[in-house]
């Protein structure tokens, strides 16, 4: 049986009724920052628990409980997010790490590097630029990680 992960960024205060049809099921979600708007992790609580780091535009008070990476263990797989790859100051192999998680570009990636899963899963929230709108999954199975990206449509 899969554990399966739902990964969401950039969301910028608007949480797409796509994005929930898209996360619906899922085990767990994790946010890359840019959440926006404090509601946005409560909607995303009703789906699944939830593991949320702050990114560049969450200021105010509400922002302040969430910190600007966080390591995260599930499904035996250890998963470090931060909103901005450029700021990764660990070295994930060393680190023990399985999966990176980051945002910020709104560009949806997915790649390997020495082992170590790194997913961007691109802007959920309000389009910028020509980039699509997207989100990710990442499935834990015995066999092994199977991560996704999403188009979420053509919404504005």
């Amino acid at each position: 049986m899969a554990y399966r992960i739902g990964i969401i960024s950039d969301t910028h205060g608007l949480l797409r009724r796509e994005a929930l049809c898209r996360l619906a099921g899922v085990d767990h979600i994790v946010h890359g920052g840019d959440i926006g708007l404090p509601n946005v992790i409560d909607e995303l609580r009703r789906i699944a628990p939830v593991t949320a780091v702050k990114g560049n535009v969450d200021i105010g008070a509400w922002a302040h409980e969430y910190a600007y990476t966080e390591l995260v263990q599930l499904a035996g797989r250890s998963i470090y997010v931060l909103h901005d790859l450029k700021t990764l100051r660990i070295d994930p192999v060393t680190s023990g790490i399985d999966v990176v998680v980051s945002g910020h570009s709104h560009v949806p990636k997915i790649e390997t590097r020495d082992n170590v899963l790194f997913v961007n899963p691109g802007s959920a929230g309000r389009r910028r630029f020509k980039l699509p709108i997207t989100l990710a999954t990442l499935e834990v199975t015995p066999g092994g990680l199977r991560p996704k990206i999403h188009d979420l449509g053509e919404g504005p």
